[in-house]
């Protein structure tokens, strides 16, 4: 069962290769987790400002991403949401989820974004 106070995890972009691939995180702990994903400090992220960060897993460095902050309730989903845009192929952006996941999210379900957006 899903709860709006989950942290989840998910990738945007369409499946398949492409230039880059965009990895959300939305919940109350986005900002943590993308602090644990970057080696960072959690007030380290400027809103709506990219930057350029570092995701690192427990197997070593996953890519290097541009990170964005959308802080609630002025995102879509109305939380805070971190963007993760890293390079496209799709074994990076399945290593980036599962180092999200593995750092606290959980996996979205499909359509999931939209219903806390308007909720």
């Amino acid at each position: 069962m899903t709860s709006p106070r989950d942290t989840i995890c998910a990738l945007s972009t369409a499946p398949g290769h492409g230039a880059l691939a965009v990895v959300r995180l939305s919940g109350p702990a986005a900002r943590a987790i993308a602090a644990t994903l970057t080696g960072r400090a959690a007030d380290s992220f400027v809103d709506r400002r990219a930057t350029l960060a570092r995701v690192r897993a427990a197997r070593g460095v996953v890519d290097d991403v541009v990170l964005t902050l959308f802080s609630g309730p002025r995102s879509y989903s109305g939380e805070d949401l971190v963007e993760l845009s890293c390079h496209g192929n799709p074994l990076v952006a399945q290593a980036t989820v599962e180092a999200a996941l593995a750092a606290g999210a959980r996996p979205a379900e499909p359509g999931e974004l939209t219903p806390r957006a308007f909720i």
